[in-house]
């Protein structure tokens, strides 16, 4: 029985460091063709390096990052073209998938998901990215899940996670990026209402304001990236 619970918590924790390592990839904390130990890692997220490295493991399968013999990972760059073809993948999915969920969300569960759409809003007045960019990707996962397509739910998680939000910190620190968080809760609004072509629009323009607004990065986060 010990040994089960050990083997849980140890999978959690993995899950836990792959969520955190994720996001901090996909929010540019962790930036492109920078390398990056696993004790460095370790350190940063408060966890030991086994964790780290169990994490990473999956990571690099994802294509998110790549070994460094005796160094460690690398993140891996993307193409402003393949972040335009991420973005007309979800456009294509997403919107619509999302509008025929709505016949299948609970009134009951509309509670808790205004408190998934109000963590993003509290993550984003905070600063903290990675935090911001897990409880959107988990909110959006969720919203997707009621649709009953597991095959385009983890596609879509797939293309969030090879998505690149470089632009979060400058909108953060513009004070920007809490009021771009309420769009979720403009997104609820419109499920609440039973209005599944409004449930389309206003995704669309959301997904549109995180290829044009949050993947845009700073000249001078431009520069250093292409630097590296």
């Amino acid at each position: 029985m010990s040994a089960n619970i050990q083997e849980f918590e140890k999978t959690t924790l993995r899950e836990r460091v792959s969520h955190a390592l994720r996001a901090a990839v996909v929010a540019g904390e962790l930036e492109p063709g920078n390398v990056y130990s696993a004790p460095e890692l370790a350190k940063r997220f408060g966890v030991s390096a086994t964790p780290v490295r169990e994490a990473m493991l999956d990571l690099v399968r994802e294509g998110l990052v790549a070994t460094v013999p005796n160094k460690g990972y690398r993140v891996t760059e993307m193409a402003e073209s393949e972040l335009d073809q991420i973005t007309e993948l979800r456009m294509l999915i997403e919107p619509a998938l999302v509008a025929r969920a709505l016949a299948h969300i609970p009134d009951g569960d509309l509670p808790e998901l205004r408190a998934m759409a109000q963590a993003i809003v509290d993550e984003a007045a905070a600063g903290d990215l990675v935090a911001y960019t897990e409880a959107d990707r988990a909110f959006h996962l969720r919203l997707l899940g009621y649709a009953g397509n597991d095959r385009a739910t983890s596609l879509i998680a797939d293309l969030r996670a090879h998505t690149r939000l470089y632009g979060l910190a400058a909108l953060s620190e513009r004070g920007e990026l809490e009021e771009s968080a309420r769009e979720h809760h403009e997104i609820l609004d419109a499920i609440a209402g039973g209005n599944a072509g409004l449930v389309e629009k206003l995704m669309r323009t959301h997904i549109g304001h995180v290829r044009e607004s949050w993947a845009s990065a700073e000249p001078t986060q431009r520069k250093r990236n292409s630097s590296s």
